[in-house]
């Protein structure tokens, strides 16, 4: 292997969160800062946030409405292309 490619390893990193959380680990860089981290994430306190939820049912409903009224139409065009062509 060659020598001096490597980065500096340092063990006892500090990875520093918004919260005020630090966590010590391993790593390349001595000290990084995030945003958010186990102690203030959402998922992992259960405080989630629900967003609108009823109103993106509302809006998938609305559109998949509007599919089958478009699929509907197409049947009686081509049902009544059909019929003038048996006319002639």
């Amino acid at each position: 292997m060659k020598k001096e490619i490597h980065p500096k390893y340092f063990p006892k990193a500090k990875i520093i969160c918004n919260c005020g959380n630090i966590i010590t680990a391993g790593s390349t860089v001595a000290e990084t800062h995030v945003e958010v981290c186990s102690k203030c994430h959402p998922f992992y306190t259960g405080k989630q946030k629900l967003m609108d939820t009823s109103g993106r049912l509302e809006r998938f409903k609305k559109i998949m409405a509007k599919g089958e009224q478009l699929s509907k139409l197409a049947k009686v065009k081509k049902t009544s292309k059909a019929a003038k062509s048996a006319k002639k």
